[in-house]
């Protein structure tokens, strides 16, 4: 997986400054997210893993559905299909719009926030955590908050790169650790 997100990079940048340059973050925003979901059908993973099928044929079948789902395709979006088609990267496209979408989230100055926690979170305490993230990332934040039983309590905050367990689970695994040393 680190491997797809690593080679989904450049194809985000490049595709983000083309979109920026252009004023279509939006429109871009829009045909990534079409063409990842494309690329998770099971049919079309089983399509993109035969060797058989020549790239041009899997741009076409891209470009294709696109047309079929009613989005018109500029001369930079069938180049950007085909170029993924011929390096072989179109099984990349969630990691390429996740980073497309990350990108367009640090232009706006916002920044996802998931939280998983063991049981409901009130709104007050999502409010106070919202602000206390947008302190310390100088960033707006936008909270997502998702119940994980296996976490038994606390929380486990992700904002990009930033972890912070706060979980009974990595409480419990560090206290095992501090007494078996």
């Amino acid at each position: 997986m680190a491997e797809a997100i690593t080679l989904a990079r450049p194809y985000a940048k490049a595709v983000f400054e083309l979109a920026g340059q252009r004023d279509e973050l939006q429109q871009w925003s829009r045909l990534l997210t079409m063409l990842a979901d494309f690329s998770r059908n099971h049919s079309m993973q089983v399509l993109l893993g035969d060797p058989r099928v020549p790239p041009a044929a899997r741009a076409e079948v891209f470009m294709a559905l696109c047309t079929k789902a009613g989005h018109t395709l500029d001369q930079h979006g069938r180049n950007f299909v085909r170029l993924l088609a011929e390096y072989r990267r179109l099984a990349i496209l969630p990691e390429i719009a996740a980073d497309y979408a990350a990108l367009c989230e640090q232009a706006e100055g916002m920044v996802e926030v998931e939280m998983r926690a063991a049981t409901t979170v009130a709104a007050a305490e999502q409010a106070r955590i919202s602000a206390a993230l947008k302190h310390k990332l100088g960033r707006n934040v936008r909270l997502t908050c998702v119940i994980d039983k296996s976490l038994i309590g606390g929380a486990v905050i992700r904002a990009g790169d930033l972890v912070i367990d706060g979980s009974v689970r990595d409480k419990l695994t560090r206290l095992a650790a501090a007494i078996i040393q």
